[in-house]
């Protein structure tokens, strides 16, 4: 088993964009390479992770645990009949979990950062909760699942921008006046308008130089990575271009295209039948894409990626032209 277990929340900026049906099988995917890997529903208060694993839902979840602490976190843990791969319901048989507290979300992410895996998959919910931020921030390089329809991308946009504004507001919090200038910016300014992240770390520096720097250098420790889901063709990705343009101009913040799924309309007929799809169907584009991504997590993980979009765009382009001829 590797050292440092590698934690890996997924989200997205809005529902449909298939978050859940991407973790499950990321995870599957992963435990197939002979890796010891764990999914985790955090998606509280719309757990559903279960049905793409092909589970029941009877097993308690994190939310027994956080109502009742009888159980120890680590039992939780579920047995798949997939090899080297466990699972830990989120609501279990405690539904209403959408929202919990500060400590209650701590308390979480210390247990799920001692578990003992070598991949640990967190299927956030989908949209921006503090539940879903915080858990973000549980790795430096988390997932974003986004499609290429418009309303996906600006939400994509969206979550990184409050995903930013909440480690600035946890660094300068102590300080109430601008804890107060930060918030009231905030809600001032949507994702079409003017401030930037760049602008508002000038506004903090202007107040209190050493907290600018502190929130600045924050900033620089998060590197997401980003999956286009249900794309048509690899010329999708020669928008990243100006996707990197406006996520260095307003969020200043650089991201690594790490990989693409082709549309399948054979997937959401499977889904409904509640099976793994790498189990029910190995052999389709949907589920090649995903042990293209699996096997690029195992491999370059913890690597920096130079040029990520036109190296995505160039393993796309290979891709298609063998998928062509399935």
């Amino acid at each position: 088993m590797k050292k440092d277990r590698i934690i890996i929340p997924v989200a997205s900026g809005k529902g449909g964009v298939g978050k859940s049906v991407f973790s499950s099988n990321l995870a599957i995917a992963i435990a197939q390479q002979g890796h010891k890997t764990v999914a985790i529903d955090l998606d509280l208060g719309g757990s559903n992770l279960h049905t793409y694993l092909g589970l029941s839902n009877n097993h308690a979840g994190i939310g027994d645990y956080l109502k009742a602490k009888k159980t120890k976190f680590k039992d939780l843990l579920v047995e798949t009949d997939i090899p080297n791969l466990s699972f830990i319901p989120g609501e279990g048989r405690t539904p209403f979990l959408a929202n919990i507290p500060f400590d209650q979300r701590l308390d979480v992410i210390q247990n799920i950062q001692q578990l003992s895996a070598e991949y640990i998959i967190l299927d956030l919910g989908a949209g921006t909760t503090f539940n879903t931020l915080n858990f973000f921030g549980i790795s430096h390089q988390g997932i974003i699942v986004t499609t290429f329809e418009t309303p996906a991308l600006m939400n994509f946009f969206m979550f990184l921008k409050n995903f930013l504004f909440r480690i600035i507001s946890s660094i300068v919090r102590h300080d109430r006046q601008i804890f107060k200038m930060v918030v009231d910016s905030f809600r001032h300014n949507g994702i079409d308008d003017q401030l930037t992240v760049k602008a508002l770390l000038e506004m903090i520096h202007d107040k209190n130089p050493e907290l600018a720097a502190r929130a600045k250098k924050a900033l620089g420790y998060y590197h997401p990575r980003i999956i286009f889901n249900m794309g048509d063709h690899p010329e999708d990705l020669l928008m990243t271009n100006k996707v990197d343009r406006t996520l260095r101009q307003t969020l200043s913040i650089e991201v690594d295209y790490f990989g693409y799924i082709f549309y399948d309309p054979d997937i959401r007929q499977a889904v409904r039948k509640k099976e793994p799809l790498l189990i029910s169907l190995p052999k389709r584009p949907f589920t090649i894409c995903i042990q293209d991504i699996a096997r690029r997590i195992v491999k370059i993980w913890d690597k920096d990626i130079n040029k990520s979009g036109e190296r995505l765009y160039e393993a796309t382009k290979k891709r298609y032209k063998q998928l062509k001829y399935l």
